[in-house]
């Protein structure tokens, strides 16, 4: 008799069950009670439950945060068209390029320069340039609706001011364009035109970063492979010092050793962008020798037309596959 009034209220507590809830073993529990281990499962989802709340009040606070430098930003956007155009779907699937919305950043700011190249040139300068070409060469390949950004203020501002604004203009791709450097430890002194500067002919070559952290890291990955890929078709080696100790807290696992992609995980621009993210080193200028091939117009080409190959790939529609039929 015990046995079924056990069936009974089993059956009960299947229909009483809300919808869409699951929990291993509950049937079990309501033959046998709980046991140890399940009450103490009990407590740790209860933990976590308490975790993933100050998990999500620590995002409201950083969305907020976010949405204050967005208020606050001085961010120019060098673009033609709306800022606001329907939402594009970021899957596997072929993209239109008119409507292929790409965010081509300037690292650094006026305020905050970045590096120093060993002829005391600011990085930003670099970027600017570099990044202005291959803005105005994607608009020129099709993807029309790409962004310039240029952000001033400090420099940790600023890195959520660009997040802000490309999180705001719903941007399909974030490009952030860089110049690299070395750690201070391995600078050496020289003077050019009359005046101290530093130098490290030890490193040169591109480098290219995305963060696991990203919302979207597989395209973020697979759009930093083809750069990477582009810039290796060309002619151009990437840098390989970020996997050596010599480089100390700029140490970063090396993702893909053929196209010289690298982890950057916490680097803001890249782990908060709600888009797929990558961050292009296009080359060294510390260096002296490619300090010099950096500014050249030919450089500057080379790298340009390496992120519109990329895009172009990135946009394609995938090959379609035969398939063998055996008789």
């Amino acid at each position: 008799m015990s046995v079924w009034l056990s069936l009974i209220a089993a059956t009960a507590a299947l229909m009483l069950l809300p919808a869409g809830v699951s929990h291993a073993n509950w049937l079990t529990d309501v033959f046998k009670g709980k046991d140890k281990k399940s009450e103490a499962h009990a407590e740790a989802s209860k933990g976590d439950k308490k975790d993933a709340k100050k998990a999500a009040k620590k995002d409201t606070r950083h969305d907020k945060e976010t949405k204050r430098a967005a208020s606050k930003s001085h961010v120019k956007l060098a673009a033609l068209g709306p800022l606001n155009p329907p939402v594009l779907k970021l899957a596997s699937s072929p993209c239109e390029p008119a409507k292929f919305r790409i965010a081509v950043d300037v690292g650094h700011t006026v305020e905050s320069e970045g590096a120093t190249s060993s002829r005391n040139v600011p990085e930003f300068s670099f970027n600017l340039r570099l990044a202005q070409q291959i803005a105005e060469n994607l608009k020129t390949a099709g993807f029309t609706a790409t962004r310039l950004l240029v952000t001033e203020g400090k420099a940790k501002p600023s890195l959520f001011r660009r997040v802000a604004v490309a999180n705001d203009m719903e941007a399909n791709l974030f490009l952030s364009i860089h110049h690299d450097s070395v750690p201070n430890k391995l600078l050496e002194d020289w003077e050019f035109e009359g005046q101290k500067s530093h130098f490290s002919d030890r490193f040169s070559g591109y480098s290219v970063f995305v963060s696991r952290d990203n919302a979207d890291f597989k395209t973020s990955f697979a759009f930093a492979e083809l750069v990477g890929k582009a810039m290796k078709a060309r002619g151009l080696e990437y840098a390989p010092q970020y996997t050596m100790p010599i480089m100390g807290h700029y140490q970063y696992p090396l993702l893909d050793k053929e196209t010289g992609v690298y982890a950057h995980d916490e680097l803001v621009v890249l782990r908060k962008t709600r888009m797929p993210a990558v961050l292009l080193e296009a080359g060294s200028i510390i260096n002296r020798d490619e300090e010099l091939k950096m500014n050249s117009p030919e450089r500057r080409d080379l790298i340009s037309d390496a992120v519109v190959a990329a895009a172009k790939e990135f946009c394609s529609p995938p090959p379609q596959a035969t398939a063998t039929v055996r008789r």
